[in-house]
């Protein structure tokens, strides 16, 4: 059986291991063990509520409980850039005209940006490639939601998400090769590494604070501004249906779109239900549903068949002993997929 659960301590070598797997793009989830090993830390600490919310990391493990190996990863970071820079492009316009040769140009631009400091992200979502069938993507991206609207006290009411960027067949991003190896002097996998490693002043240092034409940028580098990589359409498609969209930043390296919403707008926080769990089956239609207990220390969310906005969710005994909860606790539950009547 496949759950979802706070991550402890002992998985870290499992999440090492993981890493090894993901490539390039996704500086949140290196495979080096010192970061590593000191998110997981933190991620304990933040389950545990013994740091400071905005310092907070909340890390999830998908585990296959039969195999009783990690096989899914996700993560909410309460805060950025509180403790080092956050930046971002942002995409701007601006205009030149004359009278005098009736010439009036609108010219897109890129400003090197910290307007984000401050939101919470999603990050670090990565499933094992034999894990990526059925529902299991979908539910692991989504099951964030979930855990933000049952304590949506713990984050800000901005909510981020940085897509990877396109990248051409052979692993290069058209953007950094047409902007940012003439600054960096350096290949995109190394400036990569660096920023996951929190290394992070050479952007203030070696990038131009004035505004940068599109215009003069390769075709190539231009054509993929706010594109994601092939393997992300996916997972910006389930965002976006959970209230997420692109509002007009890009990450500096590969140009990917951050996606933003709101939380008091999410799908999750207007439509999940608190129910009563029960033992035995459901007696109506079910639909594919979320369901997760209600204990930040030791949250677990399933994916289950039950009656969507239900008061009362029918689970089976190892069900329940995987959330962790008796009949008559509280759990919260949420439809998987998105219902055209409602939104």
């Amino acid at each position: 059986m496949l759950v979802i659960r706070a991550i402890k301590t002992e998985d870290l070598d499992a999440l090492i291991e993981m890493a090894h797997q993901v490539g390039s793009g996704m500086t949140t989830l290196k495979p080096d063990r010192q970061m590593l090993g000191d998110r997981v830390a933190t991620a304990v600490a933040s389950f545990n509520e013994t740091i400071p919310p905005e310092q907070r990391d909340y890390m999830f493990v998908l585990e296959d409980t039969e195999a009783n190996s990690i096989v899914g990863v996700c993560a909410i970071k309460g805060a950025v850039g509180l403790t080092e820079p956050f930046y971002n492009y942002r995409i701007g316009t601006l205009v030149h005209s004359s009278r005098e040769l009736s010439v009036f140009t609108r010219m897109d631009t890129l400003y090197l940006s910290n307007d984000l400091t401050g939101a919470t992200e999603l990050c670090s979502l990565f499933l094992l490639p034999q894990y990526r069938a059925g529902h299991n993507g979908k539910w692991l991206s989504k099951s964030r939601f979930l855990f933000i609207a049952q304590f949506p006290h713990l984050f800000t009411e901005k909510i981020i998400a940085e897509m990877r960027g396109f990248q051409a067949q052979d692993g290069t991003s058209p953007f950094y090769e047409g902007l940012g190896r003439h600054f960096f002097k350096m290949d995109f996998n190394h400036v990569d590494n660096l920023t996951a490693l929190g290394k992070k002043s050479f952007i203030a240092e070696l990038m131009p604070r004035q505004p940068l034409y599109v215009a003069y940028l390769p075709e190539d580098a231009q054509a993929v501004i706010g594109q994601v990589h092939t393997s992300t359409q996916p997972a910006r498609k389930l965002l976006e249906q959970e209230g997420m969209h692109f509002e007009g930043y890009v990450d500096i390296f590969d140009a990917g779109p951050v996606l933003q919403g709101r939380v008091s707008e999410l799908r999750a926080v207007r439509s999940s239900t608190l129910a009563e769990v029960e033992e035995g089956v459901p007696e109506a239609e079910t639909d594919h549903v979320l369901v997760s207990n209600t204990k930040l220390s030791d949250f677990r969310m399933i994916l289950t068949q039950a009656v969507a906005g239900a008061s009362k969710v029918h689970l089976s005994a190892r069900e329940l002993a995987e959330l962790h909860c008796q009949p008559g606790d509280q759990v919260r539950s949420l439809a998987l997929n998105v219902r055209k009547n409602n939104g």
